[in-house]
């Protein structure tokens, strides 16, 4: 079935057609029918398969055709709340493109930017909210957003929204809410607490999807590892990133120092790459995306909190220069390459230390990841010719210094 076959109002249709989209994918062409009819929505999809056009082109009608008729009062009809300020923005910006056309109008609200141009295009009348926790409840308790009229509430990512501890939130957000609403619920993976979760929030007769509960990673990205020292895994990173200069890679890490620590060994390698942390202020998180996305920069550095759910077109390479401490995180992490019909590769470095946590991975997939073979020459020869010539221990110290400097900066600028 393609999407001009459809019964969705013909704006959206020109949106999709703009957009280079003809036929749905799996999850849409079992969600979009049923949540035109209203009914709610529990979806279990592996990340890449187009969760957000499924409830964002059926809503983008539904409030369209209302709006149209004039079949309803003014004020804020959808809430989608996402755990992130990076979701919120990539979100939004997919609900403006499919909604170019239409007389749906949609707002971003999230921390870490001034709220008053906010609060401005509230007052102007919008129909779609895509929020954040923090800043939903900030403009609530201040009187600039009214929840009373919402008919739909979409939670995307909720199994990353139990993680980050924002349960309280959306039981919160539920006393703000009228009680007949459709709730569309979005997850990634499902366990005991998503389902608890799920269930309280959706009615008994809510429609269930499961996409690819079997596998759950793309059949579409080549998987490997490599057993690396930890410290050696810059020299085994400087090799791949020279070796695919036009390839955008994306590089994962535990935490924000050692976030920082790869961007410095990088650029001691003359190799341009970008951060993207917890740390960093909301401005030079937009930047180093925006950079990423248009291929400015090829290389990007990233957590897991920072890079879930984020939707960039033509990541070659997933480099998981840290194992995840969870396995279900290396299904997010492998999700930012390999998205709809493309090919991806993800590449892990494995040291010692974290093999356990590559066993704990390979059951969670259910299947081994293809180890690639490394003789001691080609370890040696990789180590012996990087661009990293300087000592490590004065760099080590310079680069906690950095660090901490900064930190002390941030909290100076907070008083």
């Amino acid at each position: 079935m393609k999407f001009e076959e459809y019964h969705i109002a013909p704006e959206i249709k020109k949106s999709l057609v703009n957009l280079g989209f003809k036929r749905p994918t799996d999850i849409q062409f079992k969600a979009i029918p049923s949540i035109l009819k209203g009914e709610d929505v529990l979806a279990i999809a592996q990340t890449g398969t187009g969760k957000t056009a499924a409830f964002a082109i059926p809503i983008i009608h539904l409030l369209n055709e209302r709006k149209r008729n004039n079949r309803r009062p003014d004020g804020v009809k959808c809430v989608v709340m996402v755990p992130t300020h990076e979701l919120a923005l990539q979100i939004t910006e997919v609900f403006n493109r499919l909604g170019h056309f239409t007389l749906v109008e949609t707002l971003g609200l999230f921390g870490g930017v001034a709220q008053d141009p906010q609060i401005a295009k509230l007052n102007k009348g919008v129909d779609v909210v895509v929020a954040t926790p923090g800043r939903l409840f900030d403009l609530v308790s201040q009187g600039h957003l009214k929840l009373d009229r919402v008919e739909v509430l979409i939670l995307d990512e909720a199994d990353h929204m139990l993680d980050l501890g924002f349960i309280k939130d959306i039981r919160d957000l539920l006393r703000h809410l009228p009680r007949r609403r459709q709730t569309l619920f979005f997850s990634a993976t499902i366990d005991d607490k998503i389902k608890k979760l799920a269930y309280s929030l959706i009615n008994s007769g809510a429609i269930r999807i499961q996409i690819s509960p079997k596998d759950p990673v793309a059949k579409n990205i080549e998987h490997f590892v490599a057993y690396v020292e930890m410290d050696d895994k810059r020299f085994f990173l400087e090799r791949i990133i020279n070796e695919h200069p036009e390839s955008k890679i994306m590089v994962f890490v535990r935490t924000k120092v050692r976030a920082e620590r790869v961007f410095k060994a990088l650029e001691r390698m003359e190799i341009r790459s970008l951060t993207l942390h917890g740390d960093k202020d909301q401005k030079d998180r937009l930047t180093a995306l925006n950079d990423f996305k248009s291929g400015k920069t090829k290389v990007l550095i990233a957590t897991d909190i920072s890079a879930r759910g984020i939707d960039i077109t033509g990541v070659d390479y997933v480099i998981n220069y840290d194992l995840p401490e969870q396995a279900e995180n290396y299904v997010h992490r492998v999700g930012r390459t390999g998205r709809g019909t493309l090919k991806g590769n993800a590449v892990s470095f494995c040291s010692p230390e974290e093999k356990p946590i590559l066993d704990e991975i390979e059951t969670y997939l259910d299947k081994p990841i293809d180890v690639l073979q490394i003789s001691k020459a080609e370890y040696d020869s990789m180590i012996d010719f990087t661009n990293d010539n300087s000592g490590n221990l004065q760099v080590l110290l310079r680069e906690i210094e950095e660090l901490e400097e900064g930190r002390k900066k941030k909290k100076r600028k907070k008083k």
